[in-house]
This record gives C-alpha cells, structure tokens and sequence, in this order.
C-alpha cells in the first residue's frame, strides 16, 4: 500500500492506465521487417505534417497578435530540422524495429536525462520545446482523442506523474473512475479535475509509476489518500462495498438537486459550480447549483493551437450559457500563465517564476487584440443571455492594484463603443475582480467603489499567502487553507465587503471543503461556487449547521495558532453535529 495526499472522497476499484507526461503510450512490441516501410513512412509524414502546422501557425499568429510573438514556432521548426528527428529516429526504427511512437519515448527520454544533468535554467527549458515538437509529431502518429490504445477495458485508474490543463482537456470521454499523480495537491488541477467529475483521486505519491503497469488492478481511496497495488481478494471485495456505498450516498445527495440550499436556521445560501467546458455546466445543472461562478475560458484557449476568433468564442460562451442553470454565469477572462501556458501567447512557460510574472490579466493587458476580442464575445453573448432571462457577469483575474481595474474599466468601455459603432448586439454586464493577491486582499477597501463584485480565489491566495508552490509536494503542506494566516486575511475580506454591501462570493476549492465551508459561513459568506460533484454534499451538510453555531466555532478557531490544532478542533466539534460527517469530510 502506497499513501499520498487525499484530492477527492470517495472509492475506487479498476484497472491502471498509466500515461507519461506527453500521453505518448507505444508498448514493447518490435516491428516484424515487413512493417518498417510503412511504419518509416508513417513517421516521415507525420514529421513532415508538423512541419506544416508550424508554418500555418506561425502564420496566423503573426496575422493576429503580430510578428513579435511567432518565435515560439520558429524555434520549434528549427528543433524538428535538427539530426534527432531526421536521422536518430528513422535509424531507431530501421536498425531497433521501434514503432515510430516508442522511438519519440525514446528520444524524449534520452533528452530528459540529459537535461537533467543541466544547471542552466534557460538550457532547461528548452527541453520544453523538445517536448512540445514530440507531441506535434505524436499528434499526427494517432488519434489524441483515442488515448486508451493498450485496450485496457473496465473502469480506469489513470496513473500520472501529473496533470496538466491541456491534458486534463484530452483525457475527454474516457471512463476513469479514480486518478493516482506523483506531484500535486488539494488544490492542483488533478484535484480540481477529479472533484469536478466526483472521482476519487491520491496525490503526490512518490514514484508510482515506477510500481504501477497499466492493466494492473488498482484501489483508490480519495479519503485516506491510500492506493492498493494488485490487492487480495479480500482487500478488492472490501474496497468494492466501499465503493457501492460511496455511490449509494452520492445517489442519494443526488436527489436534493431540487430542494433550496439553507442552513439549520433557514438561511438562504448561494451555490454555485466552477466549470470548464459545456458538459460541467449540465452537470451544475443536474446536481442542483443556482448558477455558474466561475466558467474558466482558458481552457477553450488550452484546446486551440491559435487564438479562437470572436465568433468562435462567442458560440462557446453562449453553449455553456444555455447548459448552465438559471443561465447565470460568471465569466473570467483569459487566465493564462503559470501551468497554464499555449505557445501562441509568447514564452509564458521560460520564466523563472510563472505563477508570480507574466500571467493572468498581466499577459491580456500585452496582448490587447484577443484581450478586446474576448470583452467583445463576452459583452455579445450576455445579450443572449438576457433573451434567456439569465445574466453573465465578467470577472477579471489576478487584480493586484487600484489602476488594473481602472483599465480594465476603460477597455470594457472602448469594446463596447466598437460594438456600438458597428451595429451589433450586446449588453452590459456587471464587472468583478478575481481576489487572489495577497496586497489586493490588503487593499480591497479601496477598490470595492470600482467593481460590481468579488470573487475569492482561495487556491491562489493561499499559495501566495503561505510562499508555497500548490503542485509542489515538498512545500504543498504550507497550502493550508485551515492556516491561521489565511482565516484571518479571509475574515478580513469577508467583512468588509459585507459592510459595504459589496456582492461576494468565494470560488476557490476550499468553498467545498465542510470544515473550511463552517468557518467561512460563520465569516458571514452566504454565497460559494464549488466543483459541480460538491453541491449535494454541501447542500446536506448546511442544513446541520446553523450560522450562531458557525460564528463560534469560528471565534474559537481564530485563536489557536496552528493549522493541525484547528483541524482537529473544527472535526470533533462537527462530528458531535452533523451525522455521518466522515462522509463529508475530503481529509
């Protein structure tokens, strides 16, 4: 038995798919002779193919935000010209009989140890670019979409090293009933991804991949953050009641869809669902969320190998406006950088510290082309939504000082002026900023006058808080958001824009979180948005709770000076009031 950081409740029982970091899966099995000719020629066109994508893409690129930011592409052709690809590997296929996707692993792996070896940080990241080229050319050697071609059958147990934005998007329709990563944390996209489809997930389990084959049988136990290689018959028949209750209790929760969420003391609370793509929207419909608070659009961005057109965006953002409940969503604009990079917005991925450079409304503010494209999108599909007797509100990311939002201000009015001046459709809409720097949090009394509302985004404002990196397991133990430092900046927060009847509403994954949810109700928060799995567990939980209780538990813990003694302190005293909590809990 392995033990890693508990992400998601609940159980599972499957079958292991293990995919690398480049979903770049070839197997063992060597060419028979009679295959290399086909199998050379296959690689050829697929390298020469991506050869063409570059060539397209620098293309477009340069037509839409400009030449200055084509380098990417150049410096890519300029790799996928260079001896590996042209003589390395069709040698690797002809001389070892490697299936041109094993010769790619190959290749990739001998640069990796390489680089390893490598102090330099610039020379590091140019084994960002070999990885990139690696994929291009993989992309055109199988279907991405078909990522399962080992034929493992049954419920899935994806076992990564991690899972990255872009390739949380390809995992698609795949049925995967639990997720094992070396890296991550509660808050790391792995997690974010799992809680959203309700699936059990463990991270942070060193070298797993090492012990783990795909078609292995796997337990995932997203409670206890345990994770059962091969288990006895026993142990797999205990873990599969484990899992049938698990589903019996999330049907069950299921059923409040339809029932007000308030709490003990007929309270009316606010829940909302954090989504990606159209279909966590009808799942926020189906488990009983009010509305969308955050609708992330960098991933229609993480999907496209170029900036998605005005009209393009604007049929995403009216599809997830119908699907969404009440057709009420909040919409963020373009939170790119940090793990979240695509090479059509420049070199976001060779800074030396992504999370706190050129990111998030610091990259829109350079690129004000697809910053006004996306206003104008947005602005457009709002009347839309009017129509439907719904409402969007547009929020803006990682707002540090008083002057972004007045420039914000001013491009939201200069795309409104255009569509005026050209005739088209739109509506206002309400404006927000995203909380989730710290000096921001320091200074939020200021800019209350110069937004409409706020959002917490409690997983970056603890990391920025705390120092400590989310997805790194050395340090993700400080990303705590139980930590007296963080309850107190979000006690802060929460009063005062209460006092100034300022609309609020905290977005981070602690909302679904009951022990943190108790203190941020007892705070004075009545509104939440959460992974669209966690609003039945929510909804069933509040009606346990009352607010006078809530403010007590909260005053008390405001006192204790570490994160362990307010844990313990906030389960013993929940486990005397809300039945089962066990269930409830995520760790």
């Amino acid at each position: 038995m392995r033990r890693g950081l508990p992400v998601s409740p609940g159980v599972a029982v499957g079958t292991a798919y293990c995919i690398d970091e480049i979903f770049v899966s070839p197997g063992t099995q060597r060419l028979r002779n009679q295959e290399i000719p086909a199998e050379l020629a296959k690689y050829e066109a697929a390298r020469d193919h991506a050869a063409r994508d570059l060539i397209s893409l620098e293309k477009k690129l340069a037509e839409q935000v400009g030449p200055d930011e084509t380098a990417i592409f150049e410096a890519h052709r300029s790799i996928l010209r260079d001896a590996a690809f042209n003589t390395t590997i069709p040698n690797w296929i002809v001389d070892e009989r490697l299936a041109a996707q094993a010769a790619l692993q190959k290749l990739l792996e001998q640069y990796t140890d390489v680089f390893a070896r490598v102090e330099d940080e610039y020379l590091k990241d140019r084994l960002n670019d070999i990885r990139d080229v690696v994929l291009r050319i993989n992309s055109h050697l199988s279907d991405p979409k078909d990522m399962n071609e080992d034929g493992v059958t049954g419920p899935l147990i994806v076992v990564a090293d991690q899972l990255l934005p872009s390739q949380v998007v390809m995992l698609g329709d795949m049925e995967v009933n639990g997720i094992v990563t070396q890296a991550g944390s509660q808050t790391s996209h792995a997690a974010i991804l799992a809680r959203s489809r309700g699936i059990p997930a463990v991270s942070g389990v060193q070298d797993i991949l090492r012990q783990i084959n795909t078609g292995d049988t796997v337990v995932v136990d997203g409670k206890e953050g345990r994770v059962i290689i091969a288990p006895d018959a026993e142990t797999r028949a205990a873990y599969l009641k484990l899992e049938r209750e698990f589903f019996d209790f999330k049907d069950h929760l299921a059923e409040n869809r339809d029932q007000p969420a308030i709490t003990s003391d007929g309270v009316s609370l606010n829940l909302l669902a954090n989504i990606n793509s159209v279909t966590d929207a009808e799942a926020a419909t189906a488990m009983g969320a009010t509305g969308v608070g955050l609708f992330r659009t960098e991933y229609l961005y993480l999907t496209h190998p170029v900036v998605p057109g005005e009209e393009e965006q604007l049929r995403e953002y009216v599809s997830i406006i119908e699907a969404s409940p009440n057709h009420s969503v909040t919409i963020r604009t373009l939170d790119i950088g940090g793990d979240k990079t695509v090479p059509f917005m420049g070199h976001v991925h060779r800074e030396a510290n992504p999370f706190m450079g050129w990111r998030s409304i610091r990259l829109s503010f350079e690129h004000p082309g697809v910053f006004n494209s996306q206003l104008r999108a947005v602005m457009r599909a709002a009347a839309v939504a009017q129509e439907m007797g719904g409402d969007v509100r547009l929020m803006f990311p990682m707002i540090t000082t008083l002057e972004e939002i007045r420039r914000v201000r001013g491009l939201v009015r200069k795309a409104r002026k255009q569509l005026i001046e050209e005739g088209k459709t739109y509506a206002d809409v309400r404006i927000g900023m995203m909380l989730e720097v710290p000096a921001a949090a320091i200074s939020i009394g200021s800019m209350l006058s110069l937004v409409d509302f706020v959002s917490i985004g409690s997983n970056d404002l603890v990391q920025y808080l705390m120092a400590a990196d989310r997805d790194n397991p050395k340090v993700s133990h400080l990303c705590q958001p139980l930590a007296p430092p963080v309850l107190r900046v979000l006690t802060d927060v929460i009063r005062t824009c209460t006092a100034a009847g300022k609309p609020l509403t905290l977005c981070g994954e602690m909302a679904g979180q009951p022990t943190a949810f108790t203190l941020l109700l007892g705070m004075g928060l009545r509104s939440f948005s959460m992974s669209p799995a966690f609003i039945p567990f929510i909804k069933e939980f509040a009606r346990h709770i009352t607010t006078k209780a809530a403010e007590q538990l909260l005053e008390h813990a405001l006192t204790l000076t570490a994160t362990g003694r307010i844990r313990r302190y906030m389960t013993d005293q929940l486990a005397h009031v809300v039945p089962d909590f066990d269930r409830f809990e995520i760790s």
